[in-house]
């Protein structure tokens, strides 16, 4: 058929890999590695010095090492992958690309560019990608090392990391911090549907993965050519050590490998021009790219339909079925990521035609985001060696977050544009079950997975239903449970009813709420004699709270905002207390907010139930707190003293917002009580910029009750205290409730017509007795906050 010259196709495939073992090994880097694949690509289709002049476009991979914020590169990295791979190969492309983060990517791109040629805008382009983890994890404990530090000038359209809907803050603080685990979610939640016992499911996984095995046992590019048996995939042994039920080593996809591969792509009419034979060329017959909702929104956690629908509808584009695809891969960095698919477009397990042309992730290497490349490299292989003969390949990113198919084939096909828009609409407004972050009660186990540190159980993730609402939560087992673990050991976890209690740092669970008690005694609400981080004192009727943390400018650390929420929980909760005066040690600064240090120290991050400083979030609040604010408030050490229903500042008081100045915005109450507090657009300057506002502004707008001399915001709040506490206390407390109930009411007048239980508790109280005979009686009330 006479075609198009605009039609895409792909023209040179190349792939590389270099084992520690070889005989031949180098030590080659990402970049050497991907060269090497880009100039095989070039030879494959007709000869690097024919075509590498004519390369307009290359599109990189990322690396595992610059796929995730703060990534480490131990050897080294380019600054600007493609051109640095460009440069080797002697190519000046006009544009470069790097891609997002995600095994999709490979497809994707190809998916992209094809798009790109067909209109016109791309003449060739080179696809590349390249791990080399095993090198440089080989070279990580040595003296000598290679400096695989990079500096290439040009432009380059980095995508980012992509990273949004694929790791949300509730997985991680839940555990959920590899892959490995939110997949064994996934897994144990197919085997629940199933109703499959723990053993009967290893075989089932087993049995799939093994012919795997024998594929890459006999690719030349595989990692680790060896094939096993079902048995032994599944046999935990020293060797096969459980990664994260239900996942022994072997079942896990591989990324200590050093491999590359490269596409060519081009037009018909720019093939023609350049002499590229037609046994080389290609054809896309249909594609997709769809996107999962997050893990804990799927209706069912055991299925992708995103998955199952992108490949169904590369395979309605290509206008085929998927009886008549000959050869097939589907991304396979655990078996269920091939279950799910294959279950969906019902292929059974065991199919003769085989899951993979590569030997799937685990066995012919799991490289990084590149393994989909590989896929489309070898697809391209049995498809020039079967003229006429389709083939499918199934990329897949995160926990089966985003999937790219592809359909090829040697067979001619005019070019059709594929769009997934109205498939990803659908299925976006599909039912989600309901989501609780703050999980408290009784609940059962949807799906769970036990995570092994060296071999030995640590601790175990679930996602369980509440009873009752059915709401949706993540929960892990406390650190060093080892009943709960041992339970989960002996009998399978599936549909067992929990006792769930959340907390500042995340939920957790155990099988009874005697054993949660005894992880987790409930806090006495009263004060100690001593604090860590805090001064506390006792003024009558007063409690003065001073954080105690000068070197760090009275910066919060997770346990020292546990300590103050503590403290003002006891304050709370003594009616001898009438009024909280915070403030913070020294006379450089009030708080200055989150502790960096800690943060930068890798060690877990949190903020409590009640907020920051146990004041931000907190609703029970009937006694009027008072800031006293010294120097710097920035950051949520602003966002408390916004939080404190009366602020007295000294001279050289300053607030800021900063954190949008490192990336962050102010997501304790900030974003919320500013407007309310000053004039709107002075709120939104300040929130976008992080600048400082100085002691008068801030007494300008209102913010601040009083300003003190440099030194004397102290005195002040007592000041102010002692002048509340002439008041009656159940008046001043039905006050800021009666202020709280107003705050919920848009309309004036509907705060105002309210009716307030608030009412009642004052009528009925002795302090407005006592307030009412006082005044008949012409004497000073005597306040008993009754």
């Amino acid at each position: 058929m006479a075609m198009e010259l605009n039609t895409p196709i792909l023209v040179g495939v190349g792939q590389v890999v270099e084992r520690l073992e070889d005989a031949g090994y180098r030590g080659l880097s990402a970049v050497e590695l991907a060269a090497a694949a880009a100039r095989r690509a070039c030879d494959d289709a007709l000869s690097l010095a024919a075509l590498a002049p004519s390369i307009d476009l290359v599109a990189g991979i990322r690396q595992f090492e610059i796929s995730f914020p703060m990534a480490q590169a131990p050897l080294g990295r380019s600054n600007n992958f493609p051109r640095s791979v460009a440069q080797r190969i002697g190519a000046r492309p006009d544009h470069a690309i790097l891609e997002v983060t995600g095994g999709q990517g490979p497809q994707h791109l190809l998916s992209e560019v094809a798009e790109s040629i067909a209109g016109g805008k791309i003449r060739v382009a080179l696809l590349v990608g390249s791990e080399a983890i095993s090198s440089v994890r080989n070279f990580a404990g040595r003296d000598e090392k290679p400096d695989w530090t990079e500096h290439v000038e040009g432009q380059l359209e980095d995508r980012g990391y992509g990273m949004q809907g694929l790791s949300t803050h509730y997985q991680r603080s839940h555990g959920l911090t590899a892959a490995a685990q939110g997949y064994a979610l996934c897994e144990n939640a197919r085997r629940s549907r199933l109703g499959l016992s723990r053993e009967a499911y290893a075989r089932q996984m087993g049995e799939l993965f093994a012919p795997f095995t024998t594929i890459a046992a006999q690719n030349p590019y595989a990692a680790a050519p060896e094939a096993h048996s079902a048995g032994d995939l599944v046999s935990v042994t020293a060797r096969n050590r459980m990664i994260s039920e239900p996942y022994p080593r072997l079942l896990v996809s591989r990324d200590q490998v050093n491999q590359a591969a490269a596409l060519l792509m081009t037009s018909v009419g720019v093939a023609r021009e350049l002499g590229i034979p037609e046994s080389q060329w290609i054809y896309l017959h249909g594609y997709a790219d769809l996107r999962e909702r997050s893990l804990i929104e799927r209706a069912d956690l055991g299925r992708s339909p995103a998955a199952v629908a992108a490949c169904r509808s590369a395979l309605d584009a290509a206008d085929v079925d998927i009886g008549q695809v000959r050869y097939l891969d589907f991304y396979s960095c655990f078996p269920i990521a091939v279950s799910n698919v294959a279950d969906g477009l019902g292929i059974a397990h065991d199919d003769p035609r085989g899951l993979t042309v590569t030997g799937g992730l685990p066995y012919f290497g799991g490289a990084g985001n590149n393994y989909s490349m590989h896929a489309t490299a070898s697809m391209v292989e049995k498809l020039r060696a079967d003229p006429g003969s389709f083939g499918l390949v199934g990329a897949n990113g995160g926990l089966m977050s985003k999937y790219s198919a592809g359909v090829f084939s040697t067979r001619p096909a005019a070019w059709k544009r594929c769009d997934s828009s109205a498939l990803q609409a659908s299925l976006d407004a599909a039912a989600a079950p309901p989501t609780l972050f703050q999980a408290d009660g009784q609940a059962r186990i949807e799906t769970y997975t036990l995570v092994y540190d060296k071999g030995e159980p640590k601790h175990a993730i679930v996602i369980g239903r509440m009873d009752g609402s059915g709401e949706r939560f993540f929960a892990m087992s406390a650190d060093q449970d080892i009943e709960t673990i041992g339970a989960m050991l002996a009998a399978d976890a599936l549909g067992k009813p929990i006792a769930v209690r959340s907390f500042a740092f995340g939920n957790r669970f155990a099988f009874s709420e005697q054993r949660l008690s005894a992880l987790f005694p409930p806090r006495p609400r009263t004060l100690r004699g001593d604090y860590e981080f805090c001064k506390v004192e006792r003024r009558g009727r007063v409690l003065e709270i001073t954080i105690n943390r000068p070197e760090v400018r009275n910066a919060l650390s997770p346990p020292a905002n546990l300590e103050v929420e503590e403290i003002f929980d006891a304050f709370f909760a003594d009616p001898e207390l009438w009024i909280a005066i915070l403030t913070g040690a020294g006379t450089e600064a009030f708080c200055t907010g989150n502790d960096l240090r800690w943060q930068a120290s890798g060690k877990p991050s949190f903020i409590p139930k009640q907020g920051f400083a146990g004041l931000t979030s907190r609703l029970e609040r009937n006694k009027p707190v008072i800031a006293a604010v010294n120097g710097y408030a920035m950051g949520g050490g602003f966002e408390t003293a916004l939080a404190c229903d009366l602020l007295v500042a000294d001279t050289q008081a300053q607030f800021a917002l900063p954190e949008v100045k490192v990336g962050l915005f102010a997501g304790a109450g900030g974003i919320v009580r500013l407007p309310r507090n000053v004039p709107r657009k002075i709120a939104v300057e300040l929130l976008l910029t992080g600048r400082r506002m100085g002691v008068d502004e801030a007494r300008s707008h209102g913010l601040v009750n009083r300003v003190a001399d440099a030194g004397k915001a102290l005195d002040a709040a007592r000041e102010l205290a002692a002048e509340i506490l002439e008041a009656s206390p159940v008046a001043v407390q039905c006050t800021l409730q009666a202020l709280a109930e107003a705050d919920r009411h848009a309309s004036q007048i509907d705060g105002a017509r309210a009716r307030s239980a608030v009412v009642d508790r004052l009528t009925t109280s002795e302090d407005m007795m006592e307030g009412v005979v006082a005044f008949t009686q012409k004497r000073k009330p005597q306040w008993t906050g009754r």
